[in-house]
């Protein structure tokens, strides 16, 4: 059976097929139909949802949320830190502070948030669900796909050929789209094993509570705390060093507390404190062994003809910066402005996509790493980034170039 989804005439509504119905995709729609085409996203639950825990939005990213009008959604569900904190994981001094709320919004335009993975997602569905121009087809996955004479072809599981337009692979780290575009390519294991959780504050002592961002800093380990959900709710990230047994090869796993708690032994009381309430008021550790890709190399990496890959497909990079789920957002702003070119081929479009994103993309990924290098230091190394950051406090932390870009490399066609 085959659906034609595509335009046959200049000038028409042009048919955007999307792979996959996680935050990319769903940024990517609505991108797409703010662009005034028609969309069609093919998602492989039966059902939407996103697990996970927290998300660290900066003011680049909150920026693209309010242009497409949901900034009362966000209101509603995020939390809004004050400050940004990084502390010793070994001894727990306090190494350097950045001012966050209104000192974010003076800065660059918009606010620092931190939100629920899933509350991200469902804010996102909520701009694409009502409109017309969008259709969510769950329960169908795309397993091929192809191009020719101006038409890309797919096929779902189910045997269906659709034709559109375009298509945008945001189908994630393992995504099908990107290994028919550029060949399989295997993601690299980066050595690190993430454990998070998310807590009721209410059930913590006064004393754990918290409504800023607090990093401890350890050899070979960090730790990450903030609040979500208004408040309510905290989530807790804990990086160390690591090899994952080969059968947790994939993403999300029940974590054990103990390995957990034997990992930072040898960190301050406080942290440990913080570690150890986990479990006891119903916090369950996920266990994630983290990979990545090489950064981005050229543009073809990110679109080739009628096919682009966005977020995790095209950029998958460590937690380090806090940019993963904000560069999807980002390269759905830019395809949102890419596709907005009616005077050109679709294809000429998606290169424009492709051109202005690929050399961001690529630092925040090189920058993502170096991070995990620096929160990991050991030696001499730590005492110097330490010493750093006593000495430059708040200069160290804030990321001008990161939070004021507008996702475009100004490259040329």
């Amino acid at each position: 059976m085959r659906c034609s989804c595509r335009s046959t005439m200049r000038g028409m509504q042009k048919q955007i097929l999307i792979s996959g119905g996680g935050i990319g995709g769903l940024a990517a729609a609505i991108g797409a139909a703010r662009a005034g085409c028609e969309v069609r996203l093919f998602e492989r639950a039966a059902q939407f949802s996103e697990v996970g825990a927290g998300v660290q939005i900066g003011p680049n990213v909150v920026r693209r949320l309010q242009a497409w009008g949901l900034q009362r959604e966000l209101q509603a569900v995020a939390a809004f830190p004050e400050r940004l904190q990084v502390r010793s994981a070994v001894d727990g001094h306090v190494l350097a502070t950045l001012p966050l709320g209104l000192s974010v919004i003076e800065r660059y335009g918009a606010a620092y948030a931190t939100i629920h993975r899933a509350d991200l997602h469902s804010l996102l569905l909520s701009g694409v669900r009502d409109k017309a121009e969008v259709h969510l087809n769950l329960g169908q996955s795309i397993e091929h796909h192809s191009e020719a004479d101006g038409v890309v072809t797919v096929k779902l599981k189910n045997g269906v050929l659709v034709e559109g337009d375009a298509l945008i692979g945001a189908d994630g780290l393992r995504s099908g789209t990107r290994a028919r575009l550029l060949g399989e390519r295997a993601t690299r294991a980066s050595g690190h094993l993430a454990y998070r959780a998310v807590v009721s504050q209410a059930q913590l002592p006064k004393a754990m509570r918290t409504t800023q961002v607090t990093a401890w800093l350890g050899p070979r380990l960090h730790v990450v705390q903030y609040p979500l959900r208004r408040g309510e709710l905290m989530n807790v990230v804990a990086i160390r060093h690591g090899q994952a047994p080969a059968e947790l090869d994939s993403w999300d796993h029940s974590a054990n507390a103990s390995d957990l708690e034997s990992a930072l032994a040898n960190t301050c009381s406080a942290l440990r404190d913080l570690i150890q309430a986990v479990p006891h008021v119903g916090g369950g550790w996920r266990l994630w062994p983290l990979s990545d890709r090489a950064p981005v190399r050229g543009p073809d990496e990110m679109a080739q003809g009628l096919v682009a890959l966005l977020g995790d497909a095209a950029h998958p990079m460590r937690p380090y910066l806090a940019q993963g789920a904000g560069m999807a957002i980002e390269d759905a702003a830019e395809l949102q402005r890419a596709l907005s070119m009616h005077d050109l081929e679709v294809s000429l479009r998606l290169r424009r996509y492709a051109l202005n994103r690929w050399q961001r993309n690529a630092r925040v990924q090189e920058r993502s790493r170096r991070n995990g290098l620096i929160f990991h230091a050991t030696g001499p190394v730590r005492w110097g980034r330490d010493m750093a950051m006593r000495v430059l406090g708040a200069r160290l932390l804030d990321v001008p170039w990161l939070y004021r870009g507008d996702g475009s490399n100004a490259s040329q066609l």
